[in-house]
């Protein structure tokens, strides 16, 4: 079928959106109409070449929303009609994806950055070439996505498919990072490290969980200020080095759990040093450069350093939990969400990558 799809191509700046032709779903696969999709740091990287390489030319996009419109015959668990988020894609059969466990995946990184299916296979290509496609199991900068059907995630009819689409990457990592990874326990308290949507996600959870501290650390104000009306007890602005001071200030023995979301070393430095014996600092991207983590800090407080991939979360169980929070006025994360037509992507990729927007959501055509 001829469908439209933002097409990331070397060379240029901001993907464009091109004609493409989109193959039918496999035995094991669905197709789904693309009602919206959010914009992610990893597609910026990843177009850019600055993140995990990916093959171009590529249809990125990992945070889509939509209509189930076929199944493949293997496909018992939806129907046309169903309304689903996509989440990450996983080879199903490893022990991590097992014990339910998919962003731990033994595959992990050929699932999402491979450009293609397990096979090596393309379900895009374009006047007979192949466009790598299947990041992360959906490519869904497209009005139509062919994906696994176990990444795709059943949602209630009654909530709007254009606000649901974060859920699948940038909301459910940072929630599930305090709720699954970290398991916060009311009482307990965590600095965030970045209020960007993974932040954000991070500190609306934190509030869910019954943190006594929430203390959002940003060098920007709006953002601050947006933390602290969905949940952050505290703020403390970074860029001029006082961060650790102020802290302690707020917490003199540590905190439990120190949350980093952006890739600046001295803010790993800064994280490190504010933990409470026994405390963990848990990331979800590297430091874009040369950081040492001071291991007898660490080791003399039992502290610890935990890498976390999507939130550690299984999206078929923690996603509908979070639409049940968002639907009782508990987890307002369409606050964080600007909405962009389908054909005025460019600003919404240009405005993301600026920083001035939190999380742009791009509207596909209406079917």
């Amino acid at each position: 079928m001829k469908i439209m799809a933002a097409v990331s191509r070397a060379g240029r700046g901001v993907p464009e959106v091109e004609q493409v032709d989109l193959g039918d779903p496999r035995p094991d696969e669905v197709l789904v109409r693309i009602v919206a999709t959010g914009i992610c740091h990893t597609d910026i990287h990843c177009h850019s070449g600055r993140g995990v390489p990916v093959p171009h030319p590529i249809v990125l996009g990992h945070e889509g929303a939509g209509v189930v419109e076929a199944v493949g015959a293997g496909v018992t668990r939806l129907r046309p009609g169903d309304h689903v988020v996509l989440s990450g894609n996983s080879c199903g059969v490893c022990p991590r994806c097992l014990d339910a466990r998919p962003t731990y995946c033994r595959e992990a990184m050929r699932a999402a950055f491979g450009g293609a299916r397990f096979d090596g296979s393309s379900p895009i290509t374009q006047a007979g070439d192949r466009i790598a496609a299947v990041f992360f199991g959906q490519s869904s900068f497209a009005t139509y996505a062919v994906a696994p059907a176990r990444s795709a995630v059943l949602l209630p009819k009654d909530v709007p498919l254009h606000l649901m689409g974060p859920l699948g990457c940038g909301v459910v990592t940072g929630a599930g990072s305090v709720l699954e990874s970290f398991r916060l326990r009311p009482g307990q308290s965590i600095a965030v490290f970045g209020t960007g949507g993974v932040g954000l996600a991070a500190v609306m959870a934190a509030r869910l969980a019954g943190a006594r501290r929430i203390v959002a650390v940003d060098i920007s104000r709006p953002r601050l200020e947006l933390a602290v009306e969905l949940g952050a007890t505290d703020t403390v602005r970074g860029g001029d080095g006082g961060e650790q001071a102020a802290l302690r200030q707020i917490e003199p023995h540590g905190f439990d759990f120190a949350y980093v979301t952006a890739d600046v070393p001295s803010v790993y430095a800064t994280a490190t040093t504010c933990l409470d014996v026994e405390g963990t600092l848990g990331y979800v991207v590297a430091p874009a450069g040369e950081w040492v983590p001071d291991t007898g800090f660490l080791l003399s407080g039992g502290r610890k350093l935990q890498g976390i991939i999507g939130g550690s979360a299984n999206p078929h169980t923690l996603i509908p939990r979070l639409v049940d929070y968002w639907r009782a006025g508990r987890f307002p994360f369409d606050r964080m969400i600007e909405e962009f037509p389908f054909d005025d992507f460019a600003r919404a990729w240009t405005e993301t990558g600026s920083g001035r927007v939190i999380k742009a959501v791009v509207r596909m055509p209406e079917a």
